[in-house]
Order: structure tokens, then sequence, then C-alpha cells
């Protein structure tokens, strides 16, 4: 039996007589919105049926109140079973095609509503400025000191002196480990504003202090506060600013680091020179607490905080935003990772501990960033503290302050390189997301329901084109470090008769090389990970950079002295041989993001999670 449907069904094409069979009209009301397919049989002028798939975005009705034609109609020609099993298929693969989504791009981040981008800004002028005050009140007793020795009142030894620094370096990298597993708990604001203004009280407290005993426990409570600068910028540029643009910003936060060693001399020694060597510690103190508190009053910790949207969703992240107020259980749940996953059963929050383990230690590719982090800090600390010596015995150069303005370029080619490896390594993903973009459009012939041609892609063309944002900042560090070890090779191969401007030059060169790796590694790291780890991420990848420096000192001492200059450029040209091989086969590695994505694409529709579940009768 044949039942003729009403042709005033939204998005059905009809000719003169448009019969359904039995099947397809009890199918249609089975479909769920937003889209349905309606299978229609049409007869040709040979009498052979034909099908004719189209998108409704409303669900039909079949009325059998309708009224019969005016005419009567010729016998519908037979319906073969092949034909409405095609019918069938066609429905079902639309249908599945629909219920997985392909995840979101993290280049196209939700609208922001007005005030966005000023509100952001403001955030990132709290960060750039707070880390750089860090340095102000990190730096201050190195200007000081001279000053202090050369106060009778205090009867300080240059070993005395040296052995009250010496504590620094020891508690800054026992606290960069700990503050950046312990201060995921912790608000990064709080962390970074409160952390500043506490090593703000250490330097007024000893510039108001006499005994050794004292400077030296307040200096090595500097050294522990300082280690939770840098992780909690971290967390707040990956909350506020999209992969897409990450890198840009990230190296131009990195212009703190420059900021604050260029204004350290400028503030503390002047300050020394002029009004004794307490106003030395003072003047860093004051600055550091006026600025930690600006801190705490424009940054926030993420864009939702300020009343905005997240930079970046997950579909799973999106569709825990719409059901918010469906359910309680959805409001005490995050959806991010699998090592916060039993909080959503129910059960207690995974340990500090056991956090760090899942989703930092135990990941292999942090610890292949962090042993190249090792090898890039072994040549930037083995240049710095080296090349002084090296131009004064090997170039001719006659004495440390000519040898000092030749090093200079190290700092200032540092700084454009972290700008132009940031800004490099976006402009590849934005490239890449195009690329994926297209190769998506062209895998898939499904049409979108919006009657407008559009294509949406399939979830095996959208997985098999994806491509890996922290592997294309890899590819950035590796041509990098590629540079490195020519620009060593050419700064050796300098004569000692070459120009002071060349041999500036060939020094900002390596300064250019050292610091786009030393700057996108740590934003790999925080991009590899869960958000909820992105200080400890920079702690594990920051102590061992710590230990990279630190070998940067008495092993190359030993290979100079054994070896010569030859063997200590042979020593920096392997260090970044071996931060290669570690980075190859980082090549195409995904970021935490692009991970959760695939893996919301790849997620088998279910009755549960509201994907559209055709019934086929």
């Amino acid at each position: 039996m044949q039942v003729l449907a009403k042709s005033s069904i939204p998005g059905v094409r009809y000719g003169k007589s448009s019969w359904f069979p039995r099947s397809a009209v009890w199918l249609l009301p089975r479909l769920q919105p937003p889209q349905i397919v309606a299978a229609s049989c049409f007869r040709g002028e040979n009498g052979s049926g034909s099908l004719d798939t189209t998108v409704s975005p409303a669900t039909p009705t079949i009325d059998p109140r309708d009224e019969p034609p005016s005419q009567p109609l010729a016998a519908p020609a037979p319906v073969h079973s092949s034909s409405v099993s095609e019918a069938t298929a066609a429905v079902a693969s639309v249908a599945a095609a629909e219920s997985t989504p392909a995840a979101p791009s993290p280049s196209s981040p939700p609208p922001q509503p007005a005030g966005f981008l000023a509100r952001r800004l403001m955030v990132f002028s709290g960060l750039v400025l707070g880390y750089a005050a860090y340095y102000l009140t990190r730096n201050s007793l190195t200007y000081a000191a001279p000053v202090m020795v050369a106060d009778p009142a205090l009867g300080f030894s240059l070993a005395q002196v040296g052995a009250m620094t010496s504590i620094f370096p020891i508690a800054y990298g026992m606290s960069k480990f700990v503050s950046g597993v312990l201060g995921d708990h912790f608000s990064p604001t709080l962390l970074l504003g409160g952390g500043l203004m506490l090593t703000a009280a250490c330097n007024l407290a000893l510039g108001a202090g006499n005994g050794l005993a004292w400077f030296a426990a307040l200096w090595a409570l500097n050294g522990l506060l300082q280690g939770v600068g840098a992780p909690s910028c971290a967390r707040m540029l990956t909350s506020w600013f999209a992969s897409r643009e990450r890198g840009t910003y990230w190296g131009l936060w990195n212009i703190a680091h420059n900021m604050g060693g260029f204004l350290s001399p400028l503030v503390a020694a002047t300050a020394a020179h002029a009004a004794g060597w307490r106003w030395g510690m003072w003047a860093p103190g004051l600055a550091g607490m006026a600025l930690g508190l600006y801190v705490l009053l424009v940054c926030r910790d993420t864009p939702q905080d300020a009343g905005f949207n997240p930079v970046e969703t997950t579909s799973k992240q999106a569709a825990k935003t719409r059901s918010k107020s469906g359910s309680e259980s959805s409001n005490s749940t995050n959806g991010n990772d699998s090592a916060v996953s039993s909080s959503n059963n129910g059960s207690k929050q995974p340990s500090v501990l056991r956090t760090a383990i899942d989703n930092v230690l135990s990941n292999p590719y942090i610890w292949a960033l962090a042993l190249t982090y090792f090898c890039v800090y072994v040549v930037r600390q083995g240049v710095t503290s080296w090349t002084v010596f090296y131009l004064i015995n090997e170039k001719g150069v006659p004495d440390a302050a000519q040898a000092a303005m030749r090093v200079s370029g190290l700092e200032l080619g540092g700084l454009l390189g972290g700008l132009a490896a940031g800004h490099l390594s976006d402009s590849l993903i934005r490239k890449s997301s195009g690329t994926t973009g297209e190769k998506q459009g062209s895998g898939s012939s499904s049409s979108n329901g919006n009657g407008n041609g559009k294509v949406n892609p399939t979830p095996a063309a959208a997985g098999a084109s994806s491509e890996g944002s922290v592997g294309k900042r890899v590819q950035v560090v590796m041509a990098y470090t590629a540079a490195l070890a020519a620009a060593l090779a050419a700064f050796q191969a300098l004569p000692a008769s070459a120009p002071p401007a060349l041999q500036w030059l060939s020094v900002a060169a390596i300064g250019f090389c050292i610091y786009g790796p030393q700057m996108l590694i740590g934003l790999c790291g925080a991009e590899l990970v869960h958000p909820g780890s992105v200080g400890a991420s920079q702690g594990v990848l920051g102590w061992v950079a710590y230990l990279g420096a630190a070998n940067a000192g008495v092993p190359l001492s030993w290979i100079i002295t054994s070896y010569g200059w030859t063997a200590y450029f042979t020593a920096l040209t392997a260090a970044c041989g071996v931060a290669l091989l570690l980075l190859a086969p980082l090549m195409r590695l995904p970021s935490f993001t692009q991970r959760q994505q695939q893996q919301d694409l790849m997620r088998p529709a279910s009755p549960g999670n509201g994907a559209p579940q055709p019934k086929l009768a």
C-alpha cells in the first residue's frame, strides 16, 4: 500500500505525484531534529522509481486526514526492495555523519563580548611588568654588593658575599619544580602578585639588616619565592591566548626577561651608588611592592573570571557549557582530562603528586623537551659565562670592558630571536589550520543541512588531516638549533683582526638563535599538558634547564683548561646535535587541546550524548 504525502512538507521536493513507501513514512517521524532526511520515491516517464534524499530543517508530519487529489492517480510504479534499502542506507549514513560533529579548531575561538581585547591587554601588561619586577628583586644584591663590600660598618669580604649569593641559585632551582607542581592548585594571579610582593619584602628587610646570617637567610627565602613567577605567567598566557596567537604573545612576554635585566642595574646600582647600599635593596623592593599590587588589581586567572568566554574549547567543553544548567552533576565536572575524571564519578580528587605524575612526570614528550632544554641552557649559560674570556684570550680584545661591549649583542639578539620565533610558529600553525580546512572541505560530500551546499568533514577526514601545533613549534626550535650550531662555528672562525662591529653581530646572531628555542620549549611544554598542569610542566622544564645551566660552569671550565677553546666549541655544538636528536620524534606532536578534539571527534555516537539516532523500521 502506498501513502500520499502532503507536498507542503518543508525541504522535500515533489514532482506531479509524490509517493512514499510505507517504510519511509514510518521512518520520517523517528528522525530527530535539527536535520531530517526524507526519502521520496519519484515515478519517471519510464515507470521506474528513483530515489532522492534531501535535508529538511524541520520535522515533517504526515496527516492521514489529507484530502485525496481531485484527479485519479495512475498506479504507482512498483518500489523495488533495492530502492528502499538504498533509501534506508542514505538516511542512516547522513544521520550518522551528523551525529559526530567535527571538533572546533583552536584557530576559531568562541566570539567574545565587547571589551575583551582591552581587558586582555591589561592582563598582559600585568604579566610583563610583574615578571620584569621579579628580575629587579632577583638581581638587586648583585649590584648592591660592591657598595656593601666597601662599607666598613659591615666588614664583608668578597668570599662572604660570594657564599651568600651562591645560596640563591640553590633555593631558586628547588622552588622551580615545587612551586610549579603546587602552584597548579592555587590562583596564578595571587601567586604572581603575592609572590612578587613577598620577594620585595625580602629586599626591604635585607636592606634594614646588618648581619651575614640575616642576609643569607633572607636571600635564600627570596630564591624560594622567585620560583612562582614564571609558572604563574605561563598558566595565564595559555588561558588568555589561543594557540594561533600564543607564540607571538609568549615571545612578547619573554621581553620581560630582557627588560628586567636592563632595568636592574639602572635601579639598584644607581640607588646604591647615590644613597648607599641599603637603598640599593630598598629601591627594587619598593618597585616590586607597587608592581605586585598592580598585578593583583589588573590580572585575572582566566577570561571566564573576567566575564568572557574561554579562548579555546573542545566540543565536550562546549556541550558542557550549553548544558551547564541542565543538571547538578554537570556543574561539578570539568571534562578536561582523564586525570580528573574520577571526580566526575563521585570519587575523591586525585592528590597533587598523583596529578603531577599522571599529567607531567609520566609524559615522555615532557622529558624529551626537558632534556632539550638542558642542552639549550648548557649553550646559553656557556656562551654567557665564557664569551668574555674567549674574546680576551683568543681574539685579542684588550680588556673586559671592551669584551663586555661585544657580548652586549647577546641580549639584543635574543630579544629579536624570541619575538621572531613566536611569530613564525604562530604563522605555521595558522597556515596548517587553513590547509586542514581545505582538506576537510574536500573530504566529504555530506550536506550541512542549511541548503547552502557546504560540506561537513567526516570524522575520518578530520582526524587524518589534523596538524600538531606543538610539532609546528618544535620544527621552529629545530631550525633555530641548527642555525645556532652554524652561528657558533662562524663566531669561532672570525679572525682576531675582525672589526668589533662584526664580532658584535656574530654574538648577536648567537643570541638570536639561543633565545628562540629558550622561549618556545617552555611554550611547547605548556601546550602539551592539561591546562591544570601547566605550572607543573614549567616547573619540571625549569628545573632541568637549571641543571643544564649549572653544567655550563665547572664542566666547561674543565674542558677549556684541559683541551682548549676548540673543545669548548665542540662541546656546545654537540649539545645542539643532541637537542636535534631529541626533538626529531616530536615534529608532528599535537597539543593537549588537539588531542581532546581528536577524542571528541572519534567518540562513537550514543543516545546518551544527545546524538541523533535514526531508528529503522
